[in-house]
């Protein structure tokens, strides 16, 4: 059994959201040939990635939860390649950039010296 080395997750929000507008649009929503057989709902992963400007494998990376922190722009291209209104492009945006949770570091107190240190 191989041990796993990465961070776990239970949770991929950014990639179910991309995946969720990629199967609602359809090649001729966005100016692609449509053509008779089609294994997948909507667009596949390579006419979004064309579309957004990006790799194929960084877009597969993006919706399996490999690739966390895409840049702005990605995210941007993204969004007008799924023809995000604005709303859904702040939602997107936000699950590309989460808030920091409530895992903060314990602020320390300051430390003092000993009277017989400060001498």
């Amino acid at each position: 059994m191989r041990a796993y080395r990465g961070k776990v997750s239970n949770t991929n929000h950014l990639g179910e959201y991309l995946r969720a507008r990629r199967e609602a649009l359809h090649p001729d929503d966005v100016g692609l040939p449509t053509t008779a057989r089609r294994r997948v709902p909507g667009l596949r992963r390579e006419e979004t990635a064309m579309l957004a400007g990006i790799s194929t494998e960084y877009y597969l990376r993006l919706e399996r939860g490999r690739d966390t922190r895409p840049s702005q722009q990605v995210i941007d291209a993204l969004a007008g390649a799924l023809q995000l209104d604005e709303e859904s492009r702040r939602y997107l945006h936000a699950l590309a950039r989460p808030v920091a949770g409530k895992r903060r570091r314990p602020q320390r107190k300051p430390e003092k010296a000993s009277p017989v240190l400060r001498d």
